[in-house]
Parts: C-alpha cells; structure tokens; sequence
C-alpha cells in the first residue's frame, strides 16, 4: 500500500525521509483560516483544533487516492486559552513573541492516518514550551536573521535551527514541536506492516 503526506511541509517530508519511510507529498488544498475560524467560533480547544484540522487534511486526499493510506498533520499554538495563528508580517510577529517571552505556551501536534477512505488511527501530542524572558535587542537581531524563514512557522521559531534560544524549558517531543509526532506514527507504521520494525 503507498503511502501519502497530505501536506507539503519541508519538515515534515525531511522527516520521513530521515527515518527511511517512503511516501509521496500531497497538498491537501483545505481552507484552512476557514475552518480555523470556524472551529473557532464552535468553541473548539486548541487541541481539538489540530486534531480537526490534521483529520480534515487526511480527508480530502484520501477522497481522491482511497487506494492509499494517507497522513493529515496539523499544529496549533496554544497561548493563554487560545488558539494562535502564523502571523501576518513581521511586525506582527515581534508583537507576539514579546507578549510570550517569559511564559509558557503549548504545541498541539495532531496527526490522522486514513485507510480506505476511513480514518483509522489518530494522535495528538502536546508539549509545554517555556521562552526565556527576551530583550528587546535580541529579539530584533533575532527576527534580522531569521524573518522571513519563520514567517511560516506558527510561533515564529524553527527548534532546530536559532529558534531552540528562546526557550529556557521544552517538556515534550522533539518531533511534535517540528509538526510531526514521528515516533507514535513509525510505530503504527510498523505494527501495521507498512514499513519494516
């Protein structure tokens, strides 16, 4: 059985691809600043918000390759009871790492795996995240360097690359801070057969 990503994430793909799981790449094309309103507005949690959202993803492609077994990945920052989106500009995006620099936010990184069309295994993981009580000088040099790398990352930082100096505590997976829960989706992989273990 082939296996797709129903996304396009650079992250996401590097990840697989480190960890020897073949896979194809395919966008899912969801509104999803739609259904993030509009779950919203529901009064959904941060987390059920991923794990829609991830589900959603799987969805969509696997209505059009029920043939394979597809991955919806989706993360949500949470801050302060809410759910945070990627900002709009970088001025936007000082704003918001100035209001989280010395507190704690939370990741929630949902993936769901379709087979046949049907969902059949889903996980969301969520790691507490405690920044460093930033000054305003870094965080200039800091968006000087990185802007607009991040600018598509939902909190503004990459772990693995400068990102990692903002944070004084991490409690959680690496990989869900990435967008990914690799570990718990490699062992459904593999007590399902689809990859070697």
């Amino acid at each position: 059985m082939s296996l797709i990503l129903a996304s396009t994430s650079p992250i996401r793909q590097m990840l697989l691809n480190r960890a020897g799981v073949p896979h194809e790449a395919v966008p899912a094309q969801i509104d999803e600043a739609a259904m993030r309103e509009a779950l919203a507005a529901a009064g959904a949690s941060p987390r059920d918000m991923a794990d829609a959202l991830a589900e959603a993803k799987a969805r969509k492609v696997a209505s059009r390759r029920p043939d394979a077994m597809v991955i919806g990945c989706d993360q949500v920052l949470e801050f302060e009871g809410r759910a945070l989106g990627k900002a709009e500009d970088r001025a936007a995006l000082a704003a918001q790492l100035a209001r989280m620099s010395g507190r704690t936010h939370r990741l929630h990184s949902a993936a769901v795996i379709y087979e046949g069309a049907a969902p059949v295994w889903r996980h969301v993981g969520t790691v507490r995240l405690t920044m460093r009580v930033l000054s305003p000088g870094y965080l200039s040099s800091y968006l000087d360097r990185n802007w607009p790398g991040v600018a598509d990352c939902v909190g503004g930082y990459k772990l693995e690359e400068e990102g990692v100096r903002l944070f004084e505590r991490i409690e959680g997976g690496y990989f869900d801070v990435l967008g990914l829960p690799l570990l718990e989706i490699l062992g459904y992989l593999t007590r399902r057969g689809v990859i070697e273990g």
